[in-house]
């Protein structure tokens, strides 16, 4: 298969090592890469080796489970991706040529980002990233630039040359990086700040002023030098600004929150560089408008600022590049080869065959006689289970894969549908691995380790998991906990864990390589997966640096091989603008750029809205009829008001709604609730706040447990049964549901508005029980929700909780304002109004805030003047479970108390810099 039509899979005709392994009846080196070992195994290089792939007599006697044999049938395909192999040798080729090195003089990068980049790896790079830097105009920032590769092809260091060569060689100029998921954001934030660590920029004015001054000029002077890299996202308690940043590391949301802020401050000029990773999130059905009006805003205003979109999965590059006046490159290169294949019914082919496959199986259907594996032989057989449990060919498949990987040394990837389907496959799959006493007594010490950690976490350790990490098998997705899910996370990319179960959110948002990733079915969801998804799925199959060599096994049923089929020879979907009017994009885009006065005049509006991918992608006069349509909605709505000269200028309403990034339609939801609040808000409660903090969006799509809600409303108070009588809850209508069974009915206009009141009504108490120190645990077993969703919800409301407070102060309710403000710290820091102060402080958290209190730091200043020992057994009260387990070995416990100690020193010096502040701001008044 070309890499030139697009196809999600390439093959490559390698013979996989485990092909290798059941052809051989002794010892066999591998064939490409390293075998995974955690890294206090022997420093014996493991690739210079033989390694046993298949041992069954060193182990005892497996499980009640034993995973199914894998044998070859046939010899293995010689196809190989002709661009691939061309690519490859011109790597070979050139690896010489001074321009596959970062030092060379044309990047112009400082020695000490050059030696960064080598500590992490990156001694080198590939001929089609050079080709890409020294295209004309992308090096000195002139010039816009739109980029595809396959993941793990190496796009990300393309643009982090480009930005920081932008930010070292312009100190006065700044840059953002937007990704679109936090867990992207922090893991680039740990990235940035190890690769700018000593990288100074050129700031040689400031050298001459400052040679010979005191010295707090002197770490004055190496502070503007200094790279500063800040993350903003919802969620986060940075105190850091615009102004205190160099590289701004942002989600989508809160991007186009700074750029609005920078245009209307008129600091605009201050942007050097934008970057724009997973370009493909512009055709996000939520989220994708966000980023075409952010992109919109920048092209109109014709500033100095180069902008950089990247993805691994677009179509359309050069429409995109059109729309943004750049550069693009195509590049179909990965370092790692990767073989793709599909199974059905304990068969496996090669994915390229697939089309002849599923026409095969077509002719055979009325041929009860034939097999298919006699009409067209596979590639490997994967022997029938006599276990019950293993009789579904999915299931059976499924976990001889994962086995197979695991007992070779490696790390196996497995996606599926759901988070149930997660649980469900992890257990199954980890009683067919090698029991705990056939395993490494480093490797196992390590998983009771994990183990031991994720019970000392305040929510507690996952039955599940329980059962399924000390056998080297780890699940994650969204409803687990952020702790969960690290841990779990960095023990697989360890080596500690084998096989990690996810769901395919862990595609997009982690970065996770694999041996082999096994998509178990082709459905995610109730939906088929899309092209894009597979891509993003099958690119976590071999990683350079981590492997030399990936698999994907896409495994499906007979039922589903059509869709199957016509989804591994699908094009990659074009990217289309999401400010179409049925998606009411647009309307959004015009308000936010008249509010932040980029634009107000008519003819000005057109210039705006002929800077939109939509004015690229349809016909010019539909265009201007849904920029008059929505000009139009905006003023009826009192969002805007148009002048006699046909000019437009924001209302006040209009203002607020968009410094508090809320969509127009929200905007006027909220307006109204807070209206009628400010008539006669429940100030002697707090549910109240709460019910207001709770953002439109999860109302959206919780679901409500009427008997839990029923239980709920009859423990309030008359404080709280007012305030949700106000916002209209009626106690009557709660019982109606609880005895009838029935659903919130949402046909007509009225009864959306009714279900989101009640949905965001039962949002609340979970919000209220976190900011009254209700351990995470206890809340979701109490909604019956998982953990993750608990801690996911408290994320969200902190954004919407910000935008609830800046959409007051622009409507100038200041006493409601200080209301909200209030209440805002409280959900941030997840505890009472008591331990606010000291909830601010660095590893602070309300819990431990709670216990400091308990023990004699009853406030910031006592914390400021503790001594660091003092607060050691406090910290440990924390975690017991994790205390008690290392006091039972002297060395952990000396080394567990050291690592207590100086989280001890940290929260001291972060209690005397917020104390000093304090100080500072009452002497000032």
């Amino acid at each position: 298969m070309s890499a030139r039509s697009g196809q999600p899979f390439q093959f490559h005709g390698f013979q996989t090592t485990i092909d290798i392994a059941r052809q051989q009846n002794h010892d066999v080196a591998p064939l490409m890469g390293q075998k995974r070992v955690s890294d206090s195994t022997s420093t014996n290089n493991p690739g210079s080796r033989p390694v046993d792939f298949v041992r069954p007599s060193v182990f005892p006697p497996r499980s009640r489970l034993t995973a199914s044999e894998i044998r070859p049938v046939a010899a293995g395909v010689s196809e190989r991706n002709d661009e691939q192999e061309l690519e490859t040798r011109a790597s070979e080729e050139y690896g010489h040529d001074s321009c596959l090195f970062l030092n060379d003089p044309r990047y112009g990068l400082p020695p000490s980002l050059v030696a960064n980049f080598a500590s992490v790896g990156v001694n080198s790079i590939y001929p089609w990233q050079a080709s890409c830097l020294l295209a004309p105009g992308l090096l000195n920032g002139e010039k816009h630039l739109v980029y595809t590769a396959p993941t793990g092809g190496g796009k990300s260091l393309v643009a982090d040359v480009l930005m920081l060569k932008c930010i070292i060689e312009n100190p006065s100029r700044k840059a953002i990086l937007v990704l679109p998921y936090v867990a992207l954001v922090q893991e680039k934030l740990k990235w940035l700040r190890r690769i700018v660590q000593d990288v100074e920029k050129h700031t040689d004015d400031i050298d001459d002023q400052a040679a010979d001054v005191k010295p707090y000029h002197q770490r004055w002077k190496k502070l503007q030098k200094s790279i500063r890299v800040t993350g903003f996202f919802g969620g986060s308690r940075t105190s850091a600004s615009w102004a205190d940043t160099d590289i701004a590391v942002c989600t989508i949301e809160k991007a186009n929150s700074l750029i609005n802020s920078a245009i209307e401050e008129c600091n605009i000029g201050d942007l050097g560089v934008v970057i724009l990773d997973e370009l493909h999130m512009l055709d996000d059905e939520y989220r994708g408008y966000i980023l075409e009006l952010m992109v919109t805003k920048l092209l109109l205003l014709q500033q100095d600022i180069q902008i950089i979109g990247m993805s691994a999965t677009l179509s359309n590059t050069e429409l995109l590049a059109e729309w943004m006046n750049a550069n693009y490159y195509i590049s179909t290169y990965r370092p790692i080869p990767i073989d793709d294949y599909l199974v059905c019914e304990n068969a496996i082919y090669p994915a390229a065959t697939s089309r002849q496959l599923f026409q095969t199986i077509t002719k055979l259907t009325s041929m009860s006689t034939v097999s298919l594996t006699d009409t067209m032989p596979p590639h490997r057989i994967i022997q029938p289970s006599p276990f019950r449990e293993l009789a579904n060919p999915t299931t059976n498949a499924m976990v001889a894969l994962s086995v197979g990987t695991a007992t070779a040394g490696y790390g196996a990837l497995v996606f599926c549908g759901s988070r149930q389907g997660c649980q469900l496959h992890a257990s199954i799959i980890s009683e067919a691995m090698p029991v705990p006493a056939a395993v490494d007594p480093e490797e196992l010490g390590k998983r009771l380790d994990l183990l031991a950690d994720l019970r000392s976490l305040p929510s507690g350790l996952d039955p599940v998991l329980e059962n399924t990490l000390v056998r080297g098998v780890g699940f994650h997705h969204a409803g687990m906990t952020v702790e969960e899910r690290e841990s779990i996370a960095q023990a697989y990319d360890q080596g500690i864990l084998r096989v990690l179960v996810a769901t395919c959110s862990l595609a997009a948002g982690v970065n996770l390589p694999a041996r082999r990733v096994i998509i178990n079915g082709a459905r995610m969801g109730r939906e088929l997966v899309g092209p894009a998804m597979l891509r993003q799925m099958c690119g976590r199959a071999g990683r350079k640096g981590k492997d030399e060599v990936g698999e994907t096994y896409l495994i499906c049923g007979k039922s589903e091989l059509q869709g199957v089929c016509d989804l591994l020879e699908a094009d990659m979907p074009a990217i289309e603008s999401c400010l179409a009017p049925e998606k009411r994009g647009l309307k959004r885009a015009i308000l936010e750029a008249i509010a932040i006065g980029l634009v107000s005049g008519y003819e000005a509006i057109k210039e705006y809205v002929r800077c939109t991918l939509l004015y690229r992608t349809m016909d010019k006069k539909i265009a201007y009829s849904i920029m008059n349509t929505a000009l139009q909605e905006l003023v009826d709505e009192n969002l805007l008001r148009q002048s006699d000269d046909e000019s437009y200028g924001a209302t006040q309403l209009g203002q607020a709604v968009v410094a508090s990034a809320f969509t127009p339609e929200d905007g006027l939801f909220v307006y109204e609730e807070l209206r009628r609040a400010l008539q006669a808000f429940v100030m002697d409660g707090d549910m109240h706040v709460f019910y207001m903090f709770t953002p439109l969006q999860v109302a959206m799509t919780i679901q409500v447990d009427w008997p839990i809600f029923r239980d709920q409303l009859d423990k309030l108070d008359e404080s709280g049964l007012r305030a949700l009588q106000f916002v209209g809850v009626q106690p009557g209508f709660v019982n109606r549901m609880v005895q009838s069974g029935a659903s919130l009915k949402e046909d007509t206009l009225e009864q959306i508005k009714l279900a989101t009141i009640y949905r965001r009504a039962y949002t609340a108490f979970q919000l209220r029980d976190l900011s009254n120190e209700v351990p995470l645990s206890v809340i979701a077993s109490r909604y019956r929700i998982p953990r993750g969703a608990v801690q996911t919800l408290a994320q969200q409301c902190h954004g919407f909780a910000a935008g609830m407070v800046k959409f007051c102060q622009r409507m100038g309710w200041g006493m409601l304002m200080a209301v909200l403000d209030h209440m805002r710290d409280r959900l941030e820091a997840g505890a009472r109004a008591d331990l606010l102060e000291m909830a601010q402080v660095t590893y602070v958290k309300g819990w431990t805030a709670r216990l400091l209190r308990d023990n004699g730091f009853s406030n910031l200043r006592a914390l400021a003047e503790a001594d660091a020992k003092d607060l050691v057994p406090v910290l440990m009260m924390v975690n017991p479970r994790k205390a008690q387990r290392n006091q039972t070995h002297p060395t952990e416990a000396e080394r567990y108390a050291k690592k207590v100690l100086a989280k001890a020193e940290v929260i001291i010096a972060s209690a005397n810099k917020i104390w000093e502040r304090t100080m500072q701001v009452e002497l000032d008044e």
